[in-house]
């Protein structure tokens, strides 16, 4: 009941961005893996990719490499904006409900 007064006085916005910030934390749970996958990965690209560069038959590789961990940092915001949007989009149905 309370929470439901608490609702009615924010608007929608001000709403989802509260609860937002005390819940993310527990949403946040099942992206981490995803963060440490990513992470663990982007580490072994740039590190086997450094060490082909000490041998030239195997710069292409390392190149390669390169490319693939510079485009994995990219993961990681993606990771993040998609936990961002499916929480307010939690966010915003729990409000709609108590309306």
């Amino acid at each position: 009941m309370a929470e439901q007064a608490d609702a009615q006085k924010h608007t929608k916005d001000q709403y989802v961005e509260i609860k937002m910030g005390g819940h993310g934390i527990f949403f946040k749970k099942n992206y981490e893996t995803w963060y440490t996958v990513n992470d663990f990965l982007l580490g072994v690209w740039f590190l086997v990719g450094s060490i082909f560069f000490y041998f030239e038959a195997l710069k292409t590789w390392g190149v390669t490499l390169f490319v693939l961990g510079s485009l994995q940092m990219l993961i990681r915001p993606t990771i993040r904006l998609i936990h961002r949007f499916h929480l307010k989009r939690h966010y915003e149905k729990e409000y709609e409900k108590r309306q």
